[in-house]
């Protein structure tokens, strides 16, 4: 299988996290999306889709969303597992997952692809043409601000985001946070201790 990303793009980074705490080894292609390599032939006659990242199998079929590419490599790959072990591990930190992605992750993405001015004809991500919207921008801020209160007092709970042990939650939430940082301009500091206090966990858990 042959994984090609691009690890300083947010989906990418959390993809590159998942991995590298893992430990697995998978030969990788970087397609440079600051200079939207994604956006050539070269790249979409094998993806189509021109997102990033994507995992081409051996048989040549191809998985093109984060959390599929997640679940494929942990099946392989159990040991340090990141998306529990037990049915209600595996449920809640799925649970997670798609509530980070549907508010923090796409509350930036609002805002870095409706206000930056390299994406003003790249609102959405693909191959075709799809102007910005400027409210969407407006809108992803107040969202991400909902989103990153709501978590503060959720993370005031428990040590990780989806109960007492690391997991792909936690993984996402920090890439998440990182685009919050560089792509809508909002960092998170001491207004929300709780988050800060579980980034350093987060930190120390990937690194142990």
């Amino acid at each position: 299988m042959k994984l090609y990303t691009f690890d300083s793009a947010p989906n990418p980074a959390r993809l590159k996290m998942f991995i590298a705490y893992k430990g697995i080894d998978v030969e990788t292609v970087q397609i440079d999306m600051a200079k939207a390599a994604q956006l050539e032939a070269s790249y979409t006659d094998i993806v189509p889709e021109a997102t990033l990242p994507a995992l081409v199998l051996d048989d040549g079929s191809r998985l093109t969303e984060v959390i599929a590419i997640a679940h494929y490599l942990e099946s392989l790959y159990p040991d340090r597992p990141l998306l529990g072990t037990t049915t209600e591990e595996k449920a809640m930190i799925l649970n997670w997952n798609h509530r980070l992605f549907n508010t923090v992750f796409m509350a930036c993405a609002e805002i870095f692809r409706n206000s930056h001015p390299a994406y003003a004809s790249r609102g959405l991500p693909g191959p075709a043409d799809m102007p910005q919207i400027p409210a969407l921008a407006e809108r992803g801020r107040a969202r991400l601000g909902l989103a990153l209160t709501t978590l503060n007092s959720e993370l005031g709970l428990r040590p990780f985001v989806a109960g007492n042990a690391l997991s792909f939650a936690d993984i996402d939430l920090l890439a998440a946070i990182v685009f919050a940082r560089w792509g809508a301009k909002v960092d998170v500091g001491e207004e929300y201790p709780h988050l800060v206090e579980w980034r350093a966990r987060t930190d120390a858990a990937l690194q142990a």
